[in-house]
């Protein structure tokens, strides 16, 4: 016989009893009425913390699910929401509508029409977990719809939140119990150290806490900024504040605005054009800009940024605003000062981003 005829036969019969058995196991699972493979679900399925403490009003996600090895799909499904006196929980499920994204945003689009048309409202309760065993507490909560933590500090077990989280699939049913929710007040921006994240009023000089006549700041960066009467760097630091940012909402804008804004150190606004060697279209990713002598406006959608992608408009997972000039040193010598802040804004509305130039101005003028 054909040496090669031998070989294709002895190739082709493991291959002719692979499919014999692929027709006859379903048939023999049918007569004799055999279980269906059950899926794997272990013992020891976990997260790498119970306690979650998310801000209000942002979109927050809490991971760390340790599948060790179980089969997926899961379900998980809350379950015996409950206070720490046995009160239960509702608030937490409320349905309210929450931006989605339906298409790719890139950073690149030309207008607020088409950031629109890659998003949509989309009904959510405000906290919630996803079939990968994420734990979603969406940005359309409040402090009006969900009670923060107290504004005294205490972590009583009243005040604390707790439910346990039912895990399956066809191998079975595990219970995770006791995880806490603890959720921070509302903190419309970032950074927001000028905040008390407790009571979310002012707070106070972490280096003179009981003044109650001195608070603390949002400090910008400071590269080469030289002061006008003193001649040296200006600083802004836990020590010395120089220069300070105040994040704020204004009033008269049109609901969608965001605008950079400069203070002397009389608390009269300055005329950005000083900052000359400014990038204004690159700046933030805005819309319709609008210049005059005492501030910049962009038409912008919230929040800023809009995701954690990374963009021209962001580093670190934040917006990047700076703002840059050039002057003559001695010599002739060009240097150029900056003055900039990594920022992030979760509310909708009309906000301004105003550095104060507390101690001493700028020099912008040539030696």
């Amino acid at each position: 016989m054909n040496p090669n005829a031998i070989f294709k036969r002895k190739v082709k019969l493991p291959v002719q009893c692979m499919i014999l058995a692929l027709l006859v196991f379903p048939a023999c699972k049918k007569l004799y009425n055999l279980p269906d493979a059950r899926e794997y679900l272990s013992k020891n399925i976990n997260y790498d913390n119970k306690i979650i403490e998310p801000v209000l009003g942002r979109y927050n996600i809490h991971g760390g699910f340790k599948a060790d090895n179980s089969s997926f799909p899961l379900t998980f499904e809350i379950l015996n929401a409950r206070y720490g006196d046995g009160r239960p929980v509702t608030d937490l499920f409320q349905k309210k509508q929450t931006y989605v994204w339906t298409g790719k945003y890139d950073g690149l689009e030309k207008s607020l029409e088409e950031i629109e048309a890659k998003r949509k409202l989309e009904e959510h309760p405000l906290f919630e977990v996803r079939s990968s065993g994420e734990f979603v507490l969406w940005a359309s909560s409040s402090n009006d719809l969900i009670q923060p933590r107290p504004e005294d500090s205490t972590n009583l077990a009243q005040d604390t939140r707790f439910f346990d989280l039912k895990v399956s699939n066809s191998g079975g049913t595990i219970v995770l119990k006791d995880f806490q929710l603890r959720p921070w007040r509302e903190r419309s921006y970032s950074p927001d150290n000028d905040i008390n994240p407790y009571t979310g009023k002012v707070r106070r000089d972490p280096l003179a806490p009981a003044d109650p006549t001195k608070r603390d700041y949002i400090r910008p960066r400071l590269e080469n900024v030289i002061g006008e009467r003193t001649l040296k760097n200006l600083i802004s630091n836990d020590n010395l504040k120089d220069v300070v940012v105040y994040i704020r909402r204004f009033e008269g804008g049109n609901g969608h605005s965001l605008r950079f804004k400069f203070l002397n150190t009389d608390s009269v606004a300055m005329n950005p054009a000083v900052f000359n060697e400014t990038k204004w279209d690159q700046l933030v990713h805005g819309f319709n800009r609008k210049t005059t002598s005492e501030y910049v406006q962009y038409d912008v959608a919230y929040p800023i940024p809009l995701t954690s992608i990374q963009t021209q408009f962001t580093n670190g997972g934040n917006a990047r605003a700076e703002f840059r000039y050039s002057r003559r040193g001695f010599g002739g010598t060009l240097t150029t000062g900056m003055i900039g802040l990594d920022f992030k804004i979760f509310s909708a509305g009309d906000w301004e981003i105003v550095f104060h130039f507390k101690n001493d101005n700028p020099k912008f003028e040539d030696e």
